[in-house]
C-alpha cells in the first residue's frame, strides 16, 4: 500500500494473509460488534483471539493506523487499534442504523468480550483469588515483558545498554511469568486456556524476530540446556507448543513474510509507533 500521508510506517501490506485472511473473509458482513483492526498488530491479536474463543458475532474492518479513515476517526478520535465498536444506545449511528460506542485498549476490550457470552466458558477463573492472580500476571506482561521485548528488538549499537543485557532482561521476565504457571496441563492456568494465555500469546509467537534480526538463537534455552532452571524452561516449552497449536492463535496470524518489513523498522529502531517511540525515550510503555 503506497503511503498517502508521508508517514514512514504507512506503507504496510494492506490486508491479512494466510490463516488470518480466511477469518477476515468470514467476518466481512454486518454484525453487532465491529473490530477495527490492524492485521499485523499483536495488541489487536489479543482481542481477535478473544472474539474467536468466545465465538462472538463481529465484523472485521482493516485500519492502517498510520492513515486512518475519517469515518473511523469520527467513532474514535484517538484512532487507536484495536477499537471495538459496541452496540450501545447513545453512540454513533452506523450505516446499518445501529448505535455504537468504542472501546479501546486490548486487555479491556478482551475482558469486555469475555463477559458477553455466558454460554461460552469464561477466560477468567470464577474463583476470586485465582482470578486476581491471573490479573497480576496479565499486568506483568504489559509492564515488564512487552517493554523488554521492544528494548531487545530495538537495540542498536548506540544504546546505553548491551544486547546481552536486553536479552537477559527479557529472558528473566519470561521465566518469572512461566514459573507462576500451574504445574498441571499445558496452559498458564492448567488445562484450561485463559486470558493470561491470551495476553502473552501474540508476543510469544513472534519471538522468532530475535533470531531473524538480531542473531539471538538462545533467548529460550534449548531442551536440556536450562541448567538449574531446566524445569521452568521445560514448562515454557510445553506452554508455547500448546499456544502455537491453539486454533484461535493460529487463525489470527498472517504469513510471516508480510511481518518482515514491519519488524525490520523496529529492528533498525526507525519505527514510529507510540510503543517504539516510548521504548526509545526509555519510558517502556506509551
Amino acid at each position: 500500500m503506497p503511503s498517502t500521508n508521508g508517514h514512514p510506517d504507512a506503507e504496510l501490506h494492506p490486508l491479512a494473509t494466510g490463516p488470518a485472511h480466511k477469518i477476515v473473509e468470514a467476518h466481512k458482513g454486518p454484525a453487532p460488534h465491529i473490530l477495527y483492526s490492524g492485521w499485523f498488530c499483536p495488541f489487536v491479536q489479543r482481542s481477535w483471539i478473544t472474539l474467536e474463543e468466545k465465538q462472538i458475532d463481529y465484523q472485521y474492518i482493516e485500519i492502517n493506523p498510520y492513515h486512518k479513515d475519517p469515518e473511523f476517526l469520527k467513532l474514535n478520535p484517538r484512532g487507536l487499534v484495536p477499537t471495538l465498536a459496541c452496540p450501545v444506545s447513545g453512540g454513533t449511528r452506523g450505516e446499518d442504523g445501529v448505535e455504537r460506542k468504542p472501546l479501546i485498549e486490548s486487555n479491556i476490550v478482551s475482558e469486555y468480550l469475555d463477559g458477553l457470552q455466558s454460554d461460552r466458558p469464561s477466560l477468567f477463573s470464577d474463583h476470586p483469588y485465582t482470578r486476581a492472580r491471573q490479573k497480576i500476571w496479565i499486568d506483568f506482561v504489559g509492564t515488564r515483558i512487552i517493554p523488554a521485548f521492544h528494548r531487545l528488538l530495538q537495540h542498536t549499537p548506540d544504546k546505553p545498554y548491551s544486547m546481552d543485557d536486553a536479552k537477559l532482561e527479557l529472558r528473566g521476565h519470561l521465566k518469572s511469568w512461566i514459573a507462576e504457571a500451574s504445574d498441571e496441563g499445558d496452559f498458564w492456568s492448567g488445562k484450561v486456556f485463559s486470558m493470561t494465555d491470551v495476553t502473552l500469546a501474540p508476543w510469544a509467537v513472534r519471538l522468532w524476530v530475535y533470531e531473524h534480526y538480531k542473531g539471538v538463537k538462545d533467548l529460550i534455552p534449548a531442551e536440556g540446556e536450562g541448567g538449574e532452571d531446566e524445569k521452568v524452561w521445560s514448562r515454557w516449552r510445553r506452554w508455547i507448543q500448546a499456544i502455537q497449536a491453539r486454533e484461535s492463535v493460529k487463525n489470527t496470524l498472517s504469513d510471516q513474510e508480510h511481518y518482515l518489513p514491519i519488524y525490520q523498522r523496529y529492528a533498525d529502531d526507525k519505527a514510529q509507533s507510540e510503543l517504539a517511540k516510548a521504548t526509545r525515550s526509555g519510558r517502556g510503555v506509551p
